[in-house]
């Protein structure tokens, strides 16, 4: 009896791979492909919604909320921290050298061996450096403090130390620069040698003070701007004139024109270079304006400076 349905199994067995191979045949067929993409197709377009309902709204990020008045709108980007009390002129000097040098003169013992040979005798180099302005200035100030946001090779700050030294001035003038320069300067200035990546531009910046014999009023703070005139607030640190000439995008003069501003003494004059200089889409002028608009103060101008007066 079992091998009678031997054959029966078999040939069912037969049936199934044919039905197999036709299943695959089918499955590699390119008008199965083109139908199976057609259907795909069809079902996808029943399923969408109809043109006549209303698109679901995304959902939309919160907007922040900005008030009509000036003042309100940019009260978040005022340098709000409290300076202490203004130091006595006479002791900003020795504050300088004990915060920042250790109670030593930097230039005591200068220059080091290991860059005594790639610094010039003297090497100046400026932007708007010996304008009348600086003249005008120092005659209607009579400062007896400085501050100078932006040196370089010193060429603004020590043509200041010369006139204030032609009228009889005991001033002191605090530089204030990181000495870094900026990508791509040295294309520029090729006279400015570098040492295992340090630019030499503040030893070159000291040597040109020492060719002045100007050591003694004039004193380098090797610092970025912002950090060095928020520790001038925190020491008590006020300046009677204080010049602005470092970043010309918007920010970096806004920056610096609101905290220079706090440490001006009564009577004091902000001013700066490059008003009319269409360089980072006018920063400076820009950054200059608002301050004055928002704070009430007039503005002057000549051919590249610009001053705000309170007067």
């Amino acid at each position: 009896m079992k091998e009678e349905q031997l054959p029966s199994f078999n040939h069912r067995h037969t049936d199934n791979n044919k039905k197999t191979r036709l299943v695959f045949r089918l499955l590699n067929s390119p008008a199965v492909y083109v139908i199976l993409l057609l259907l795909s197709y069809a079902l996808g377009y029943l399923s969408a919604p109809s043109s006549g309902s209303p698109p679901q709204p995304l959902p939309s990020p919160e907007i922040l909320k900005v008030g009509d008045n000036l003042n309100t709108q940019l009260d978040n980007f005022r340098v709000k921290t409290r300076c202490a009390k203004p130091l006595p002129p006479q002791l900003v000097h020795q504050t300088i050298l004990d915060r920042v040098f250790n109670s030593t003169s930097p230039y005591e013992n200068f220059p080091p061996a290991y860059v005594s040979g790639l610094l010039r005798e003297k090497k100046f180099k400026g932007w708007g450096s010996y304008g009348e302005v600086f003249e005008h200035l120092i005659q209607k100030v009579k400062p007896k403090v400085i501050i100078e946001v932006g040196t370089f090779l010193g060429a603004s700050a020590l043509h200041m130390a010369e006139l204030t030294r032609k009228l009889g001035l005991d001033s002191q003038i605090l530089c204030i620069d990181d000495f870094r320069g900026w990508p791509g300067f040295r294309d520029r200035f090729g006279y400015v040698n570098m040492v295992n990546s340090d630019v030499l531009l503040l030893y070159q910046f000291m040597q040109n003070v020492i060719h002045k014999n100007a050591t003694g009023s004039v004193l380098p703070l090797p610092f970025s701007s912002g950090s060095a005139l928020e520790k001038l607030c925190e020491w008590g640190v006020f300046g009677d004139l204080i010049e602005i000439d470092a970043g010309h995008d918007f920010n970096s003069a806004w920056a610096d024109i609101n905290r220079a501003y706090r440490i001006l003494r009564p009577g004091g004059i902000v001013f700066g270079h490059d008003y009319f200089t269409a360089a980072d889409n006018r920063g400076v002028r820009r950054a200059v304006n608002l301050f004055a608009q928002m704070n009430g103060l007039k503005i002057h101008t000549d051919g590249q400076h610009w001053v705000i007066d309170s007067a």
